[in-house]
């Protein structure tokens, strides 16, 4: 693994940004307002604990802030089957954005893994 010295530089931050840019349009026209705004801020809360603990000054606070953002996107995850059940998303896209919530997740336990092995004191080249 190379030297990343920004946040948005990491896969995971940019495939992150992808999912809230298709959460926002998937639910543009949904009137389940209290669906909309816990699968929105669930899906902001995946990308922001991916910078923010890239920004921490410990592999340690930025493993722990990776973790949130599996949760977020596990609760992303879980929203898009209950965005199917209620006919708000097809198929289809239920299908591809729970595919791209599993990528972070996995990615995250991957790059969590990588930190703990190389004991460093901060996640980047600073």
């Amino acid at each position: 693994m190379g030297t990343i010295n920004n946040f948005e530089e990491l896969d995971i931050w940019i495939i992150a940004r992808e999912l809230v840019n298709l959460i926002y349009s998937d639910f543009k026209a949904c009137r389940d307002f209290t669906f909309k705004n816990q699968i929105i801020g669930a899906g902001i809360s995946i990308m922001n604990n991916i910078s923010e603990g890239f920004c921490r000054n410990s592999s340690a606070e930025f493993r722990q802030f990776l973790k949130v953002s599996s949760g977020s996107s596990g609760e992303v995850k879980n929203m898009y089957y209950i965005a199917e059940d209620q006919k708000y998303v097809s198929l289809d896209i239920s299908l591809d954005r729970r595919s791209r919530c599993q990528r972070i997740i996995n990615s995250n336990s991957r790059l969590i893994k990588y930190l703990r092995s190389t004991k460093q004191k901060k996640p980047a080249n600073q």
